[in-house]
């Protein structure tokens, strides 16, 4: 009799036991809303993708996601709102627009009024015997200019950037941002820096227009623009913002709608071409997404997904794969490009610090979605 009672004690456990599996909770229904905002053939699961989508919108501790647009192959996959905005709400770029004005000197470039490896026509730094006069056109690309800067900081005001955009600078921030005195020796430091871009966006105007007054410089970079990239892309809703003196504010003041974005983001997967036309080389493109001497996650004026230094990720190295590159704008701003999935994500909206990890989380799962080509 003895021999069978252990078995019976285990038995009598049983039930116990499979109380305390841990077998997954069923998910939740998925809504009207969710669902609706995926395409017929989006190229990737269609729950799984609008619970993902749904998730950037509902999970707590990400912000406010007011867009989300997920191109598959130049083709919608998948386009959700939160209420208050819609497919015409233009949306601030903040630093995404560092991308944006990139491309626009590899245009110029193109054209050959500027080279990569020359000093750009900074009048003040051409002044015999200053040394900025060292400073080249890819150095500024790659944040390795040298020059003075603080980006962000715990007292705002002493901020180069805040002081630029608000402050002392904001009537002609290119004579602002020039005016600094090298820090370092061109080249050989990397300092994130947006006062850096609305110094390559005041080379462009003076490249367009040979020191012309305010509204002329304004004018000739909008329709540089608009000719040559917005035009071509069907990009209709952007609107750049210029300064006093009449220079693009470059590094973070471009409006458009989440689709544009998703368009230039397409455009950006492509290497720069658009149905058939080469509008930026394609050298260029890969220019902007290999990394700099100076760091191994920022390529010319754009994020990559590799190699961050340590606790400084704006991306997900550990998740994504390497190829993928990124604008990437202040509070959350995301146009992720991973061209071996031919896929685009935009994410417009509004996060701090302490949710950034949390949506980066959550568009590494929508990036997942898609296997490689």
């Amino acid at each position: 009799m003895r021999l069978f009672l252990p078995i019976i004690a285990v038995l009598g456990t049983l039930p116990a036991l499979a109380a305390c599996s841990s077998q997954p909770e069923p998910l939740a229904p998925l809504s009207r809303e969710a669902l609706a905002a995926v395409a017929r053939e989006p190229g990737a699961p269609t729950e799984e993708l609008a619970r993902s989508v749904d998730d950037l919108f509902t999970r707590d501790g990400l912000g406010e996601t007011r867009a989300v647009v997920v191109m598959h192959g130049g083709t919608l996959a998948a386009e959700r709102y939160a209420p208050g905005y819609g497919p015409q709400t233009r949306f601030v770029s903040w630093s995404m627009a560092k991308t944006v004005t990139a491309v626009m000197i590899g245009m110029l470039v193109a054209d050959g009024r500027l080279h990569l490896d020359e000093a750009p026509p900074v009048p003040r730094w051409r002044r015999p015997g200053d040394p900025r006069g060292e400073i080249t056109l890819r150095q500024l690309l790659q944040m390795r200019s040298g020059l003075r800067h603080t980006e962000s900081g715990d007292v705002p005001y002493e901020s180069g950037e805040v002081r630029m955009l608000f402050l002392d600078g904001r009537n002609d921030m290119a004579d602002f941002a020039t005016s600094q005195p090298l820090e370092a020796e061109p080249g050989a430091k990397f300092e994130y820096s947006s006062n850096t871009t609305v110094i390559l966006a005041d080379i462009a105007a003076r490249v367009l227009t040979r020191d012309a007054g305010p509204e002329a410089r304004r004018k000739a970079v909008a329709d540089y623009l608009q000719n040559r990239l917005w035009g071509p892309l069907g990009m209709t809703s952007m609107v750049p913002e210029f300064d006093r003196a009449g220079t693009l504010i470059g590094g973070s003041l471009i409006h458009g709608t989440a689709r544009d974005w998703a368009r230039f983001g397409d455009f950006m997967r492509s290497r720069g071409s658009h149905r058939g036309s080469q509008l930026v080389p394609r050298r260029w493109i890969e220019f902007m997404t290999a990394p700099s001497p100076g760091r191994g996650n920022y390529g010319a004026q754009t994020w990559l997904n590799r190699d961050p230094p340590e606790g400084d990720d704006p991306l997900f190295a550990k998740r994504g794969p390497r190829s993928l590159f990124a604008a990437i704008g202040h509070m959350g701003q995301y146009v992720l490009v991973a061209p071996d999935r031919k896929l685009v994500v935009v994410r417009l909206g509004h996060s701090d610090g302490e949710q950034m990890g949390v949506l980066r989380g959550e568009m590494a799962d929508v990036v997942e979605l898609y296997p490689p080509n």
